[in-house]
């Protein structure tokens, strides 16, 4: 078993027991972070859903992402990621939101060089964002969004024991 597979796995496993919901809004890893939830059997136990909101415009459209703040600083970026997270959990009615978003290369983009990536989760009342700066090729940075992501979210729930359903 992998490690992502492995810490799917166990969020999966948490969150059901928990009787929990997570949903997941992706910019530069375009489906891996949902992908490697639902290859995880019983993953419909906790999963709500995904968005893949690739576009700097559909993250205003689809998760009300504000508009003025991706105007001022663009889409890679930390607010961006949190209020990524906040919407997709609206969104499908979850009570985590997870998001990626970033530059995956090879070159830069939106003034940032490839490997510059935040990742957030979002809960109701709180949320956590990490910056990343990923080395390797385009795959590889996508990849280490998702483990990067997970790991958070693990982080997130092993803190946050009190965390009830809505």
């Amino acid at each position: 078993m992998s490690t992502e597979d492995s810490i799917c796995q166990e969020l999966i496993t948490d969150l059901s027991n928990a009787g929990l919901t997570v949903a997941v809004a992706e910019s530069l890893t375009g489906g891996l972070l949902c992908a490697a939830f639902v290859h995880v059997p019983g993953a419909s136990n906790a999963l709500r859903g995904g968005v893949c909101t690739y576009a700097t415009d559909t993250k205003h459209s689809v998760l009300k992402v504000s508009d003025q703040r991706l105007a001022q600083t663009g889409p890679v970026d930390d607010e961006v990621a949190r209020q990524m997270a906040h919407g997709v959990r609206a969104l499908m009615g979850a009570d985590f939101g997870l998001s990626t978003t970033g530059v995956a290369g090879p070159g830069p983009a939106d003034g940032h060089p490839a490997g510059t990536v935040y990742v957030g989760c979002a809960w109701e009342g709180g949320s956590r964002v990490q910056r990343l700066d990923l080395s390797g090729d385009r795959d590889q940075v996508r990849q280490g969004a998702v483990i990067a992501s997970l790991e958070l979210f693990r982080e997130v729930l092993k803190a946050t024991p009190n965390i009830h359903t809505r």
